[in-house]
């Protein structure tokens, strides 16, 4: 079926705000969107519904049961699988004129500036407190404008940041709202939340997108907006910058993102020895008889074709280290879908069996090819 622009955009471009130069606008965009959950899933959809031209998403996390109440765009048949490949093949049947593409692969200080290097706007859909400091830090001293958004029960914030102004100035950023990082603030999984104030908080970061690219209406810089969805209630908190200009917010801003690591507390760097890539993997395959391959899958009763024969496969509910046979002169490779369930499971493996040489999977199924 042959859809033309003008026939899919047509409501919004007949808005005389936006017509035939705002569409294109947004056809000339690049968003990142970081976070394929309850925030970046819709915001991530709307826009390519919108008509945004290019969209990168990064996700690194699995689809699981707990997420579907919130996270409308997923299907039961796509729990276990990877959030970005899942959402980005959604926005590849429903929106033809964006090109989308994804990592499964964490954003870190690492890859950060060189992930957002090519984006206009920058969106986070994280529920990563360190993340969100990452992003931000990043994109001050990439000069990139960042849309934020957080969630806590029945709250949520939303705030455009870094945004340039006409005298050269960048506006207020997260660390002039929250200068340093809180360090006892749960996630969602923690503190739980309730699907409609995702939702709408979603649609705000759509919102100042799409106001960001096409320059009509009033962005919220240099301002926190904070809604309750039980009160229906909201306020704009007003920011100040903590910087007499923006190279001194670079300079600050460059010497904390030299000395932070932005790690999560739950996260951790895998120890290397208990790993083993997928080339290693494929040798060891052909030459080794010794050689165990236990699959974990984050839920029960998986059927799938492995591109290898396996020994064992073990839904994650099921798993009892303790009562898992193994034998001391085999070596075990662990095996999930993107190797960090596989990583979490090999760790506690080796408390159970110190003595025994298992291994993770490195980049799991979907990095096996």
């Amino acid at each position: 079926m042959n859809i033309t622009k003008e026939q899919l955009f047509k409501r919004q471009i007949t808005l005389s705000e936006i017509g035939k130069k705002g569409q294109q606008k947004l056809q000339n965009a690049k968003v990142l969107v970081v976070g394929c959950g309850g925030l970046g899933s819709p915001i991530a959809v709307h826009l390519a519904a919108s008509g945004i031209g290019k969209i990168h998403l990064i996700d690194f996390d699995t689809i699981d049961t707990t997420n579907l109440h919130r996270q409308v765009f997923y299907s039961l048949d796509a729990i276990g699988k990877s959030k970005s490949a899942v959402l980005a093949e959604f926005i590849k049947q429903r929106a033809p004129f964006t090109h989308i593409t994804f990592s499964n692969a964490p954003i870190t200080k690492s890859n950060v500036l060189e992930l957002i290097s090519e984006a206009d706007i920058v969106v986070d859909g994280t529920d990563s407190l360190p993340t969100k400091y990452l992003l931000n830090d990043a994109c001050v001293l990439q000069q990139k404008p960042l849309v934020y958004g957080s969630l806590y029960k029945f709250d949520g914030y939303v705030a455009t940041f870094n945004v340039a102004q006409p005298n050269g100035d960048f506006s207020a950023n997260l660390r002039d709202a929250f200068p340093k990082m809180a360090t006892d603030v749960p996630n969602c999984e923690e503190a739980g939340t309730l699907n409609a104030i995702v939702g709408i908080i979603a649609m705000q970061q759509v919102n100042e997108v799409l106001k960001l690219i096409t320059g009509i209406g009033t962005l919220l810089i240099n301002k926190l907006l904070i809604y309750n969805s039980l009160e229906n209630s909201q306020l704009k908190m007003q920011l100040t910058s903590l910087d007499s200009c923006h190279s001194e917010r670079q300079r600050r801003i460059l010497e904390i993102f030299n000395k932070e690591t932005y790690v999560d507390a739950y996260c951790e760097t895998q120890n290397s020895a208990w790993l083993i890539s997928a080339d290693a993997l494929k040798k060891e395959l052909l030459n080794s008889e010794q050689l165990k391959v236990i699959i974990v899958s984050v839920i029960e009763n998986q059927e799938t074709n492995y591109p290898f024969s396996i020994d064992k496969h073990i839904s994650l509910s099921e798993l009892n280290t303790h009562n898992l046979v193994v034998e001391e002169d085999k070596k075990y490779v662990i095996v999930c879908q993107q190797g960090i369930t596989s990583y979490q499971v090999t760790k506690s493996l080796k408390k159970t069996f110190p003595l025994v040489n298992i291994v993770s999977l490195v980049g799991g199924l979907q990095g096996f090819s």
